[in-house]
């Protein structure tokens, strides 16, 4: 966590602590002291904290007694609902501690539905351990005689769902995200017993589905998301390596050593950071996100805005194509789920009154893109898979399918909602395995409310309120999807997304903006609380919830 959420606690924790009169009647009894020797060492300060403030709630509405020792005692007790806490040494934690090098080219990634996480990140592990592989001695690779792949965690939880084995073993056979053919992965899925000659130097290894192991589900790993590749020489492991996929796509290892990058222009790990910059520098918040997008890895403008048009002609695409698909047309898997994306814009379009064509319009925009995702079709992580109907919906409503904004309004409203994206991954969670449905959906709709914002040249108040709003009523969304598929709830979760994020910009736009009482910052923060907190039933394992309640027959 970051020096700026250890203030936020200490100021809150001074607050308490000054509002606290010892000599009078207090149902709680006399405050703790909460110095270092008041906290085991072994327990974490903030959730102590928390739970404190739970004990003495809780006393206050019961009007029971109870003693300091109990209340320490109550406060560090281990919850049996907590998730372990990631690895120390996993970059996405280490990053914390510094500014945000997050950029466009590593977060907008093209790749096959239906999870980032699950499909995309698996996907780039199993080429990159491919790439290794070929670059062992031609002696070694002379014994080679298998390719093994073993699913930990979510992974192994949800896997065959969102169609990880099938990602896994494309990566295998030596075929990237971006360019993977749909057909290939869907020929998977419906002649599961094909086999594939991998090529390492002079000996060819064949592989097959059977390789792509379900390993354990429980266990103390690094990330939820954990997976080990080897190359194997009969019983000998000639190449290992593990890997984390860490959401949205990223991907990280065991030894893993980010890329060198320039220093940011504008250096900022908050909101209120980079408010600051676009305030005393008069930029908006997208200009400032392009000078850094330019400074750390050294680009033109022109190159950023290449491929930010890349991502925009994308995600258009996706929105086209899903509206196409036949009314009648069934969803892979056992949920039976019917597409609902076109019948819903032609109904749509014939509502009455405008704004509920309005509404309906934009819902079906990312229903399609949404289905699209579900089809395990090529979709754009913004953040993820699973959210990755939101943002196409307002990008495509903005400019062709409705407003018919310059491309450049759309283009600007694109950075900044990099910027909210960034600002969630660096202080909290774009990974479901982590931190439930609200580290998708909610991310999602935030950085699309920043879209429209910044889109209709708000001020960056208005835009970080917009992002705000979005992303607070989003708070504790559960990953359940039913059969592991990412269908139900997750499709018309984009939906939902979407319109809150106009919402949101809505009321922003239209509040008096300073008088707005909750800050993005706090926000992240109370998400990243969540995501901690949150039992792990309810982060992508399908153990609770609807996964759980729905019965398929």
């Amino acid at each position: 966590m970051s020096k700026y959420e250890d203030k936020i606690f200490d100021d809150k924790l001074s607050l308490i602590e000054q509002s606290r009169e010892p000599d009078r009647d207090d149902p709680l009894g006399p405050p703790v002291q909460l110095d270092s020797a008041a906290i085991p060492p072994d327990v974490d300060r903030r959730t102590f904290l928390m739970r404190s403030a739970v004990v003495g709630a809780t006393v206050v509405m019961t009007g029971a007694q109870i003693s300091c020792h109990d209340k320490t005692a109550r406060a560090t007790a281990p919850s049996p609902n907590e998730a372990p806490p990631l690895s120390a040494d996993l970059y996405v934690v280490k990053e914390e501690k510094g500014p945000v090098m997050t950029t466009l080219d590593e977060f907008y990634k093209v790749g096959p539905g239906p999870s980032s996480s699950h499909t995309i990140g698996p996907m780039r592990i199993t080429y990159d351990f491919y790439q290794r592989c070929t670059k062992l001695p031609a002696d070694q690779l002379a014994k080679a005689t298998a390719l093994k792949v073993y699913l930990f965690g979510s992974l192994s939880a949800t896997g065959k769902g969102h169609g990880t084995e099938r990602a896994s073993l494309a990566g295998l056979v030596g075929k990237e995200p971006a360019t993977v053919d749909p057909a290939f992965l869907d020929g998977l899925r419906d002649n599961p017993d094909q086999s594939f000659p991998v090529q390492l130097g002079a000996k060819t290894v064949n592989v097959s589905l059977k390789d792509i192991v379900f390993d354990s589900v429980k266990g103390d790993f690094p990330h939820p998301n954990t997976m080990t590749a080897k190359l194997m020489a009969g019983d000998t492991v000639l190449l290992e390596q593990e890997y984390y996929s860490v959401g949205g796509g990223f991907i990280e290892w065991k030894g893993y050593t980010p890329p060198k990058k320039n220093p940011p222009k504008y250096p900022f790990s908050t909101m209120k950071e980079l408010r600051q910059h676009a305030d005393q520098n008069k930029l908006t918040i997208a200009q400032v996100i392009l000078a850094n997008e330019m400074a750390i890895p050294g680009r033109s403008e022109a190159e950023v805005y290449a491929f930010v048009d890349k991502i925009i002609n994308a995600m258009v695409a996706t929105v086209k194509s899903g509206l196409t698909v036949p009314e009648d047309s069934v969803l892979p898997g056992p949920i039976k789920l019917h597409s609902k994306a076109a019948t819903v814009y032609k109904r749509a379009m014939d509502d009455k009154y405008q704004a509920d064509r309005g509404i309906g319009v934009l819902s079906a925009y990312a229903l399609a893109a949404s289905e699209e995702n579900g089809r395990g079709h090529l979709v754009i992580t913004a953040p993820t898979g699973g959210s990755a109907g939101v943002m196409p919906a307002l990008v495509y409503g903005l400019g062709d399918g409705g407003r018919k904004l310059p491309l450049d309004k759309i283009r600007q409203g694109m950075l900044a909602a990099a910027a909210i994206g960034y600002l969630c991954k660096h202080n909290a969670t774009l990974s479901a395995a982590e931190g439930g449905c609200q580290a998708e959906i909610g991310v999602a709709s935030a950085m699309a409310a920043a879209l429209v914002s910044t889109a209709y040249d708000a001020e960056p108040r208005v835009v970080e309120n917009a992002a705000e709003s979005a992303l607070e009523h989003h708070l504790g969304m559960t990953c359940d999807p039913v059969a592991g598929f990412v269908q139900v709830p997750c499709i018309e979760r984009c939906a939902f997304g979407a319109v809150k994020a106009w919402t949101a910009y809505a009321i922003a736009s239209n509040e008096i903006a300073s008088r707005h009482r909750v800050d993005l910052d706090a926000t992240i923060t109370a998400m990243a609380q969540t995501a901690k907190d949150m039992n792990t039933k309810y982060k992508e394992t399908s153990e609770g919830g609807l996964a759980m309640s729905v019965t398929l027959c």
